[in-house]
């Protein structure tokens, strides 16, 4: 999964950036409690990385 997959899969769920980092792009959501980290590197994101995006973001 690319940067700008993992960015659209969080927007469509209702997160928004709340802060940059380097080149990580941190997530809120209005509703659900906590942050989500996302690397944005031009490599892929590990399947390991995007398994705990999902998990955090309480998705799949």
């Amino acid at each position: 999964m690319r940067f700008r997959e993992a960015d659209r899969m969080l927007k469509d769920d209702g997160w928004y950036v709340s802060d940059i980092s380097g080149s990580h792009y941190q997530y809120k959501h209005p509703a659900k409690p906590g942050k989500v980290s996302v690397p944005n590197h031009p490599s892929d994101i590990p399947k390991s990385i995007v398994k705990s995006i999902r998990r955090q973001a309480g998705l799949k």
